[in-house]
């Protein structure tokens, strides 16, 4: 009999050890909080400005655009399928072009965007850019960028507003 309760007890802390929630190192609420984060991404918005060493030229995410031909870009975010486009509009003598884009964001606020060209698979697209979420609200947001330029560490930090729901 002290081994069938043994064994049944055994059996009991394998069970509860086994479905343990907290197997990718994040508390549920921790979990609950960064899903919140990310659903304020949701909507349309616009980048107002970007703010790094002027002493550098830009051009993000391999448009070759200048990084002024950003501000004022308009963004779509769709957190619940982790989709969404950015649209330059071709000013100043930018480029017009809509780009479709997929992201994800992880535990440390890294988001992790991919552009996606038209019959492409996001799975299958093996470049993109990890930026870091900082500051989301309702209104607003920055996406950090880090890059390396002539050997240096040059931050952007694109500021996004919010321009619809």
């Amino acid at each position: 009999m002290r081994k069938l309760f043994f064994l049944g007890i055994l059996g009991s802390a394998l069970v509860a050890t086994s479905c343990s929630s907290n197997k990718t190192g994040v508390s549920a609420g921790q979990a609950q909080a960064l899903r919140s984060d990310v659903m304020k991404l949701k909507g349309q918005w616009d980048i107002s400005t970007v703010d790094y060493d002027r002493n550098y030229s830009v051009k993000p995410f391999d448009e070759g655009a200048n990084i002024s031909c950003f501000v004022g870009s308009s963004w779509t975010l769709v957190p619940n399928n982790y989709t969404g486009s950015y649209t330059l509009h071709g000013e100043n003598g930018c480029p017009s072009k809509v780009q479709a884009i997929t992201f994800s964001v992880d535990k440390n606020s890294v988001v992790s965007m991919k552009k996606v060209g038209e019959g492409d698979k996001a799975k299958r697209v093996l470049q993109g850019y990890n930026l870091i979420l900082e500051n989301p609200t309702e209104n607003s947001f920055t996406l950090l960028q880090s890059v390396n330029a002539d050997g240096n560490r040059v931050d952007i930090r694109y500021n996004f507003v919010r321009t619809g729901k």
